[in-house]
């Protein structure tokens, strides 16, 4: 018998006939197995347009609560979305991925029957992914993959100032800086020349943007860092705080921007034999094949 009583089950926002089947087919094997199911808002439309219920979602923390196993049906920026509106929830997440290879949502709808069977009898791979917050002015936000504070709107570049643990490490002329976890290695922070990091380290990364001086390097710091950003010679029209490329807050003039690991964690659920460097080889174009022992 399942560990899992009720799933919540939440849909991308970007609406496609491929999402209301996948949905209609997702909710009638887990009724099948004898799972209550839940819907958030979006998921709740698309079954709608398929099974047609008139099922009234759930808001996204409320589903968190009210289920002990959440699956998100689209890309990984839906479950980017999802991680951080469940966090306080401490509930599991699986990801159903409808679009190209993710990172993050790593079943696909063609095998999705068999992986889900699977995973309600138990056979997982269980991953505990670490999050970032971030304070500044009374405002609070949360991210899985990275809290970029970045330029805009202007072709100049800004000044920050990096504090780490209550020491001076640098000032820089960039485009911005990328606060990022190992999770969020693959995203922004590869882009800008950052390190791959091995999800399961205890690390966070620094990655500067298009800095002025070559000799910055991105860095590798210890997890439980607290890092301050000072921005000198503010204007807060030409600067930006963004949440995992989503959520943009506001900066106050003068005000340091504290980052540091949440004490919440991403909890994802695999299929059986997941494989991390096998995701990277297929997301990054690696090559794939191997020569047999002993080849020089």
């Amino acid at each position: 018998m399942s560990q899992f009583r009720v799933a919540g089950i939440i849909g991308k926002q970007h609406r496609d006939p491929q999402l209301s089947r996948t949905i209609a087919r997702l909710a009638a094997h887990l009724r099948h197995r004898g799972l209550t199911v839940r819907f958030d808002p979006e998921a709740a439309a698309a079954a709608a347009d398929t099974l047609g219920e008139d099922t009234t979602g759930l808001r996204i923390p409320d589903l968190g609560a009210a289920c002990d196993l959440i699956i998100v049906v689209g890309g990984d920026g839906t479950l980017l979305h999802a991680a951080r509106e469940l966090a306080p929830a401490d509930v599991p997440l699986l990801g159903i991925n409808l679009g190209r290879l993710g990172f993050l949502v790593d079943i696909s709808p063609d095998h999705l029957e068999e992986r889900l069977d699977q995973i309600l009898a138990g056979e997982y791979h269980a991953d505990a992914r670490a999050m970032l917050e971030v304070h500044t002015d009374g405002t609070d936000g949360r991210a899985v993959n990275d809290i970029v504070v970045h330029k805009w709107n202007s072709v100049r570049m800004i000044e920050l100032e990096t504090w780490i643990d209550g020491q001076f490490v640098n000032a820089q002329r960039s485009d911005g800086v990328i606060v990022s976890t190992p999770t969020g290695s693959t995203a922004y922070a590869l882009s800008g020349g950052g390190p791959l990091v091995h999800p399961g380290l205890d690390a966070l990364l620094l990655v500067p943007i298009c800095p002025h001086t070559l000799s910055n390097r991105p860095l590798v710091i210890g997890g439980d860092s607290h890092i301050e950003l000072r921005i000198r010679d503010y204007e807060h029209e030409l600067v930006r705080l963004t949440c995992d490329g989503q959520i943009n807050l506001p900066l106050a003039e003068g005000r340091a921007i504290h980052i540091r690991r949440s004490p919440h964690r991403v909890k994802l659920l695999h299929p059986k034999g997941y494989d991390h460097f096998s995701i990277l080889r297929a997301k990054l174009g690696w090559a794939s094949e191997r020569r047999g022992d002993g080849a020089c």
